[in-house]
């Protein structure tokens, strides 16, 4: 299974630089190629669900810390976990704009890169999970694996390559494992799709029988 001793090593072959200078930069150099995956990618092996605090009367929730993308927010009301609807900042100021209109939840907006606005303004204190996306643990000696290397190894190897070619200033170079970066990008993408139609035609009832979605359509309706 690769590691980042392992990435580090065979970016050191690739580029044939093993110069103090290049050696020093390797941190940083994986480090931004993670960044682009984690920037780049939807995929389900970046998805963490993360519990929050939903208080009464305060309409701003805080964000996970790392949270890139929400995918999803829910809320416990009566007992029932409710999906709550993304609108625009300006939805939510236009048509709730006095928080002390108090509620159920209904909808969110983003505020900021670390809290979203609720409305109406809670009118009791609840359970919240968000659905989010967010960078694994970034790869070091100590923390040697994490998702890119063990589900994404080849894009996350091209990305430090095209990192390296740029620090290394051959640009030249940059252009050829830009295309490798693009081809294994798009092999992880089109694996997340395949994911989520699996999801969408997950039969509901034995095989072949009525109720049995394929390709969007139930069987028998």
């Amino acid at each position: 299974m690769a590691d980042f001793t392992t990435l580090t090593t065979e970016i050191i072959n690739t580029t044939e630089n093993d110069s103090t200078e290049f050696l020093n930069q390797l941190p940083n150099i994986v480090n931004r190629a993670e960044e682009r995956l984690t920037d780049e990618l939807d995929d389900y092996g970046l998805v963490t669900y993360t519990s929050v605090a939903v208080s009464q009367g305060n309409n701003i929730v805080t964000l996970p810390t790392g949270t890139r993308i929400i995918k999803n927010f829910n809320v416990d009301i009566n007992g029932a976990k409710t999906s709550i609807l993304l609108k625009t900042d300006e939805y939510l100021r236009d048509y709730w704009n006095v928080s002390a209109s108090t509620g159920e939840p209904k909808y969110y907006a983003h505020k900021d890169n670390t809290t979203i606005l609720v409305a109406p303004t809670p009118s009791s204190t609840s359970n919240g999970e968000i659905v989010h996306i967010s960078r694994p643990t970034t790869l070091t000696s100590a923390s040697p694996s994490n998702y890119f290397t063990d589900f994404c190894y080849n894009a996350l190897f091209n990305a430090c390559l095209d990192e390296s070619y740029i620090f290394m200033k051959n640009f030249q170079a940059v252009p050829t494992f830009e295309q490798k970066y693009q081809s294994a990008i798009s092999i992880v993408r089109n694996r997340a799709r395949r994911f989520r139609r699996d999801d969408m035609t997950r039969p509901a009832s034995p095989a072949g029988a009525d109720n049995t979605v394929v390709d969007g359509v139930i069987n028998g309706n």
